[in-house]
């Protein structure tokens, strides 16, 4: 089955009609995205735009032998001039199937926000899932096998919906995962690439032509992955991002609770109102034996200086004489223990740390006992994981991976 996409941005376009944002600002030449739509084996139309005729010629193609054109949502952007002896548009309702002249099987999937997704099967079998702008599926069942060859929809407006239809199985480990609908929320070019790769998913330009059932490398997700960066940088942001396309996780909170803190208890609230509601979460600095698991949910630990606090806690860092007779070798078994799972373990993991040996030295020795500790653990578990990022102003610069 082949599919050009026509246009691959949201439905107004990116850049946006007079928007004066840094993202649109930098969607030019081959960054600039139309309106999302998708011509399949030049005889199936999902979505009309302005300019699809036009821009199925750039791509070497024609409207001429289009025999059904389909709506998934209701249209909000420029108006729109149907070509000559194009078919009137039309959608079709939840759950209903289509038998077209060239023998393509095409079902409406009910969605959760206003807008119908199409499921397309060729004369071959080969399986398409064409989502529109900020839907996610309403009506998969629980238990869905196969899985599709290609699933194209909005990864970044709606990351959840591709959770979804992975805990459905309606993705699986060879589906290619098409992007489109992309808006000014997320930076175009290669930051754009990157927040997809860690989704297992990516985006082409306008006018490319897929082969929907034919191999092709789906993006490799790291397995193990450490985020560093300063304080309010946006590395836990940056750490459930890497996640929020999973359809399992645990988020391991190793702060706990502080009694008489308000301050405290309002940024774990924050934190919290900002995940999943499908994401369970552990208050524990036990991440040994959490790793030790075989299979499980992925996990976000967040964060290693926490867990660096308590540990030195446990084996009395703070007191001279006792660090000195056997503290300081006793957390080192503890780091050493911990970095050992982390070699070892066998689920997905993400680790939030923190950078403190960029700044003024500490005045006193605990401080600066606890940076040099807290240095070394950064890099003895980042030295176990297949992704390093530090994250700056909010802007997350690959290390390593």
């Amino acid at each position: 089955m082949e599919l050009t996409l026509l246009g691959t941005g949201a439905p107004l376009g990116l850049p946006r009609p007079e928007c004066p944002c840094a993202v649109c600002a930098s969607s030019r030449g081959d960054r600039a995205r139309a309106a999302t739509s998708l011509l399949v084996d030049e005889s199936l139309l999902l979505d009309l735009t302005p300019g699809a005729a036009l821009a199925a010629a750039r791509a070497g193609h024609s409207l001429v032998g289009v025999r059904q054109v389909l709506l998934t949502h209701p249209h909000d952007g420029p108006a729109v001039e149907v070509p000559a002896g194009l078919p009137a548009a039309g959608r079709v309702p939840d759950g209903r199937e289509l038998t077209l002249i060239s023998g393509h099987r095409v079902r409406a999937v009910s969605m959760d926000s206003p807008g119908t997704g199409y499921e397309v099967t060729s004369p071959d079998g080969e399986r398409l899932l064409y989502l529109p702008p900020g839907g996610s599926p309403a009506g998969l069942p629980d238990d869905h096998r196969p899985p599709y060859d290609m699933v194209v929809m909005d990864v970044t407006g709606r990351s959840d919906a591709l959770a979804r239809l992975r805990s459905t199985g309606a993705v699986g480990a060879s589906t290619d995962v098409i992007a489109v609908h992309l808006d000014h929320a997320v930076p175009n070019g290669a930051e754009l690439d990157r927040r997809l790769a860690a989704a297992g998913a990516r985006t082409v330009p306008d006018g490319t032509t897929l082969y929907v059932g034919e191999y092709h490398a789906v993006p490799d997700v790291p397995r193990r992955t450490l985020v560093t960066g300063g304080a309010r940088s946006g590395k836990s942001v940056e750490a459930e991002r890497r996640l929020e396309t999973f359809p399992e996780v645990l988020y391991v909170a190793t702060g706990g609770t502080r009694e008489g803190d308000p301050e405290w208890a309002q940024r774990v609230t924050l934190h919290r109102d900002r995940r999943p509601g499908s994401w369970r979460t552990a208050e524990t600095c036990d991440l040994v034996p959490l790793l030790r698991e075989d299979g499980g949910p992925a996990l976000l630990i967040d964060c290693l200086s926490l867990w660096l606090t308590d540990a030195m806690d446990r084996v009395g860092a703070w007191d001279e004489e006792r660090w000195a007779d056997g503290g300081q070798e006793a957390l080192r078994e503890r780091v050493g223990e911990l970095v050992a799972a982390v070699r070892a373990t066998s689920r997905t993991v993400v680790a939030v740390t923190n950078e403190v040996g960029s700044g003024v030295v500490p005045a006193t020795a605990s401080g600066r006992r606890y940076r040099d500790e807290l240095g070394r653990l950064n890099a003895a578990f980042g030295d176990e994981c297949e992704q390093v990022l530090l994250v700056v102003s909010g802007q997350a610069l690959v290390l390593r991976g």
